[in-house]
């Protein structure tokens, strides 16, 4: 299995924090947004990972160069892509595997493992993608699915008011190589959830995350995320994790 973590957004809900820091090195507690990502790959079913750049490319560049990340290839994007776009622009490196594509600009706290073997062993015979679902705070600013009794998705509603329920798209999946496969042949495909989930109903099952997801794209939901119970990450981050704890990043957060 291969994971892409999509890291490449400009975060414009969150200005003016994202002017001159990215939204997936946000500070969650005392680490970064992305570090935990990468902690939850570890010693998974994944062997590859890739991360694409974009966004203060340089500043995230930073922080996948400490020698911990040394095997992570980050993939460079001039212009933004899209999710969808992205998944297309590296078929060659993705093609013939599972992958696992996180918008990894969202903070989420889950037993990854447990997803995976979801996906592989548990899920709905016939269904080719895996889909994280949470219950929304805000469930008309997000991607509401609806279930059939085995939870796969038969209905999706993005972003829509007074929506069925509050049962979201995580924006966390696990796809088959035949969704990819179908993505190439396709023209004008750009978002994954948009313009590919409506067209694999009836074949996406779902794992509902009933620990912690929230969409931090706006500076309220990133004050709530700091409240948030976390991961003991072990490593002591080094010399860039000083630099970070120094950042005037988390000052300007307090005072948003």
């Amino acid at each position: 299995m291969k994971a892409i973590l999509f890291a490449a957004g400009e975060g414009k809900r969150l200005l003016p924090l994202t002017r001159e820091w990215p939204k997936c090195l946000m500070p969650i507690g005392e680490r970064p947004l992305l570090e935990y990502w990468l902690h939850y790959l570890t010693n998974t079913a994944v062997n590859e990972v890739y991360i694409n750049l974009h966004s203060h490319s340089e500043i995230v560049e930073s922080f996948l160069n400490q020698e911990r990340f040394n095997s992570v290839k980050k993939i460079y994007e001039g212009k933004l892509l899209g999710t969808g776009g992205t998944l297309i622009e590296n078929y060659d490196y993705l093609k013939d595997n599972c992958v696992l594509a996180i918008h990894a600009d969202n903070w989420s706290v889950f037993n990854i493992d447990e997803f995976i073997n979801y996906h592989n062993k548990e899920r709905p015979k016939g269904t080719l993608i895996t889909m994280m679902t949470f219950e929304a705070d805000n469930p008309e600013l997000s991607g509401i699915v609806e279930l059939d009794k085995s939870g796969i998705v038969t209905q999706f509603h993005e972003k829509v008011e007074n929506p069925p329920s509050n049962l979201a798209n995580a924006a966390v999946f696990i796809i088959e190589p035949y969704v990819l496969d179908w993505m190439t042949k396709n023209n004008h495909i750009d978002d994954f959830s948009r313009d590919v989930i409506p067209n694999f109903l009836g074949r996406i099952a779902t794992w509902k995350n009933n620990e912690i997801h929230r969409d931090i794209g706006t500076i309220n939901a990133l004050k709530k995320a700091q409240l948030d119970p976390k991961p003991i990450l072990y490593n002591d981050g080094g010399i860039w994790q000083q630099e970070f704890d120094n950042n005037p990043i988390k000052e300007l957060l307090k005072k948003a």
